[in-house]
């Protein structure tokens, strides 16, 4: 019986545009009920280049992009790297910045492993906690957190997005001890 051809790897510069497509995608699907049109990305391009500078130029050692593959096709991806929060230590904490999956591939494994992936790639950076933010109306990505073990700590906060206070997103911190 043949076996599904899933993995999860470090981002290569040249999965810049494949990121692109799978975070304008995802990104649309995720807030389109939370922001304004247009208030997204939309210019695959203008993201991929983006990508690929951080992809080739990474700002801190432990910033690392993770892509989870079906066959050779990036179907999602996560950004880990030390936490930023105040109240978070930089060396003891990691967050998973960015978790983002191509909407037609999720329920289908791939960001478990990419969950998965990204909390061995925390411990390889000696992380001894994980950070992620959700928003706060997004029941499905805390019930898939939830089920893997993470939890509330209680820190939340309200991002303005477009500097106005007229488009702002609620989000909670969700954190996990990493073994």
């Amino acid at each position: 019986m043949p076996s599904a051809d899933v993995s999860v790897r470090v981002a290569w510069a040249d999965d810049a545009h494949a990121i692109a497509v799978v975070q304008v995608r995802g990104w649309a699907d995720s807030y389109r009920d939370l922001l304004p049109e247009g208030a997204l990305p939309d210019d695959v391009d203008a993201v991929a280049a983006a990508w690929h500078g951080s992809l080739t130029r990474p700002t801190d050692a432990r910033n690392r992009v993770l892509v989870a593959l079906e066959r050779n096709r990036v179907v999602g991806f996560a950004v880990t790297m030390p936490a930023t929060d105040p109240d978070c230590d930089p060396i003891a904490d990691g967050e998973i910045a960015e978790f983002v999956m191509d909407p037609p591939e999720r329920r289908l494994g791939h960001g478990s492993r990419l969950l998965q992936a990204a909390a061995d790639t925390l411990i390889a950076d000696r992380f001894t906690r994980a950070v992620t933010w959700v928003i706060a109306s997004d029941d499905a990505r805390r019930a898939f957190l939830t089920s893997a073990g993470w939890a509330a700590d209680t820190a939340h906060r309200e991002l303005d997005l477009d500097g106005t206070g007229t488009t702002t997103v609620k989000q909670v911190r969700l954190h996990t001890a990493l073994a």
